[in-house]
C-alpha cells in the first residue's frame, strides 16, 4: 500500500512539473506571435450591417454615400498605396488610400454600366424607338440587335475610334488622380464636377448625400442589370433580340 501511494506522489508531481512548462511554453510562443494583419483590417467591436455575422470592415463607417457595410472579403481595408498603378515609381511621394482607390472604380463602373444598359436597350428598340447613329451601316439592316454590335463595328472600323476616345478620357482621369497621389489635390472620389442640369446646386450637405447615395444605389443595380442583359442575350439558343426570353 505505500508504495503505491509513494508511486502515485511521483507520478503526480512529474505531470504538474510538465504541465507548468508546457503553460510557459504556450505563453512564450503566443507572445512571440506578429500581429496579424487581419487585426488591423477589421473593427471587431462592430458588426457589419450588411453582413451581421462578419466584423466590420475598418475603414466603412458609415461615412461615405452609399456605404452599408457590405465588403465580405475586406477589399476596402488592403494597405496598399494604389498610386502605383497610374505613376511609375521613380516620381516624388505619392499615396493614394485604397478606399479612395475603390470607390473611384466603383463610381466609374456604376456611370458606365448606367451608359451601357441604357444604350444596349435602347439600340434594340426598347423603348419605343430604335436610336442608331446615323448612316447606313448603323442600321438595323446591318446591325440587327445590340448583340451582332462588336463584331460588326470592329469589321469596319468603329471600334478603333472607340478605343481612341476612351483611351483619351482614361489618360485624363488619370491625370486627375496624380494630382490627389501628390497631395495638390483634395478632390473627393469621382468628383469630375459634372452637374450641367444643376441637380446639387443650392442643395444642403443632407441633399447632397442623398443625391450621391441615390447615384452608386443606381449603379450598383445597373452593373447587375448590365451583366444580366449581356448574359441573357449571349445564351445558346436565346433571343438576341429584345426582350430577349
Amino acid at each position: 500500500m505505500k508504495s503505491a501511494l509513494i508511486a502515485t506522489a511521483l507520478l503526480a508531481g512529474s505531470a504538474a512539473a510538465f504541465t507548468s512548462n508546457a503553460g510557459s511554453q504556450s505563453t512564450s510562443a503566443l507572445k512571440a506571435m506578429p500581429e496579424r494583419l487581419w487585426d488591423s483590417m477589421v473593427d471587431k467591436t462592430e458588426r457589419s450591417k450588411a453582413v451581421p455575422f462578419l466584423p466590420r470592415a475598418v475603414n466603412l463607417d458609415g461615412s461615405l454615400p452609399g456605404d452599408v457595410g457590405f465588403d465580405p472579403f475586406y477589399l476596402s481595408s488592403i494597405p496598399k498605396d494604389f498610386s502605383g498603378f497610374i505613376q511609375p515609381p521613380q516620381w516624388e511621394e505619392k499615396g493614394i488610400p485604397t478606399l479612395y482607390w475603390m470607390r473611384e472604380a466603383e463610381l466609374k463602373h456604376c456611370r458606365v454600366a448606367m451608359l451601357a444598359w441604357f444604350g444596349w436597350l435602347a439600340t434594340d428598340g426598347a423603348f419605343g424607338v430604335t436610336l442608331r447613329f446615323p448612316g447606313e451601316i448603323y442600321s438595323v439592316e446591318n446591325i440587327p440587335t445590340a448583340y451582332e454590335a462588336h463584331n460588326a463595328l470592329v469589321s469596319q472600323g468603329s471600334m478603333g475610334f472607340l478605343l481612341l476616345a476612351v483611351g483619351f478620357i482614361e489618360f485624363c482621369t488619370g491625370a486627375v488622380l496624380v494630382e490627389v497621389a501628390k497631395g495638390a489635390s483634395d478632390r473627393e472620389a469621382g468628383d469630375f464636377k459634372l452637374d450641367p442640369l444643376s441637380f446639387l446646386k443650392g442643395k444642403s450637405e443632407e441633399e447632397i448625400k442623398r443625391m450621391k447615395t441615390r447615384e452608386i444605389a443606381n449603379g450598383r443595380l445597373a452593373m447587375l442589370a448590365f451583366g444580366g442583359v449581356a448574359t441573357q442575350t449571349a445564351l445558346e439558343g436565346g433571343n438576341h433580340a429584345f426582350p430577349y426570353f
